[in-house]
């Protein structure tokens, strides 16, 4: 009998320090029956992704684990990068694999979210599946605002946490914590520090505006490299795959001069988001298999 697979994909307002983000991993490793599969850590972002898997109890155990150092270890009030935030631990995405039933990865979601509202006084919003209002779907709604207009926000009766205090933490900020299908994480450096570029190509691609379907874009500098990036999520991988957006980011980027240096996966992809397509013809270097999500997934 196959065993229920549940994933995490935690992503945490710390790119920078080596020994924060070790010991982010170490606390997940410490937890028996989690395989910690993948850690992108990105310092102009000043964010890192890990990708956990593993039975539903041990994943949410690691949880725990992972929270606890996150939330000791990273101040807010001092935090600075290109992407997105409300907090320390700003995102806990829960994805069922294998054996699984979303209502299960809701549950655990919703159970996750309250146990660490009120073990770090933590404000918490439920999102995707996991959400309790229809505008809390969206995880752009939640952030935005951003860290800086949380206490602003927080003082809005219409924004009253999930779980949690109702109350500005400014140490910590606040977690979305959701249930969710498979999210495809991929971003496209251009040889170009055209920033207003960028975020034209980014907006192309947007369904909003006519682009491809399921998937989410921004444009960000680099500045460490001195170049600037389309940041993309795919919602929906078998919408839009990562072939189709990449050729999508080229031919924008060509019909403004600009050439594509590289692309990156932020976390791990299924084998079918590639549609058969070379991970090379994707300019995405050294790929190997570490990168995909049936490595990790036993056969029965």
């Amino acid at each position: 009998m196959a065993l229920s697979i549940l994933e995490c994909v935690p992503n945490v307002s710390e790119g920078r320090d080596r020994r924060v983000i070790d010991a982010l991993a170490d606390a997940t490793r410490s937890v028996a029956g989690v395989r910690l599969a993948d850690i992108h850590s990105d310092p102009d972002h000043h964010r890192s992704v890990f990708t956990f898997l593993g039975a539903p109890a041990a994943v949410e155990a690691a949880v725990g684990a992972l929270a606890e150092v996150a939330l000791r270890a990273i101040d807010m009030r001092t935090h600075r990068g290109i992407h997105p935030r409300i907090g320390a631990l700003d995102v806990l995405p829960l994805v069922p694999l294998r054996e699984m039933a979303m209502a299960e990865a809701i549950a655990i979601a919703h159970r996750a979210g309250r146990t660490l509202g009120a073990r770090f006084e933590l404000p918490i919003f439920f999102y995707a599946e996991a959400a309790l209002s229809p505008e809390r779907r969206s995880l752009p709604w939640i952030r935005r605002g951003e860290y800086e207009g949380l206490a602003r926000r927080l003082a809005d009766p219409a924004w009253k946490p999930d779980a949690g205090p109702a109350r500005f933490n400014p140490r910590s900020g606040a977690t979305a914590v959701g249930a969710r299908e498979i999210l495809v994480a991929f971003n496209v450096w251009l040889d170009s520090n055209d920033l207003e570029a960028a975020r034209a190509i980014a907006r192309a691609i947007r369904p909003s505006s006519g682009g491809l379907p399921a998937v989410q874009a921004m444009g960000v500098p680099l500045a460490r490299h001195g170049i600037v990036q389309v940041s993309l999520n795919l919602l929906d991988y078998r919408r839009t795959s990562l072939p189709r957006v990449f050729e999508r980011v080229r031919s924008e980027a060509t019909r403004r001069g600009i050439r594509v240096r590289r692309s990156e996966l932020v976390g791990l992809a299924p084998r079918d988001a590639f549609e058969g397509a070379a991970p090379e013809s994707l300019a995405l270097p050294d790929f190997t298999d570490a990168k995909l999500l049936e490595t990790y997934l036993p056969m029965t």
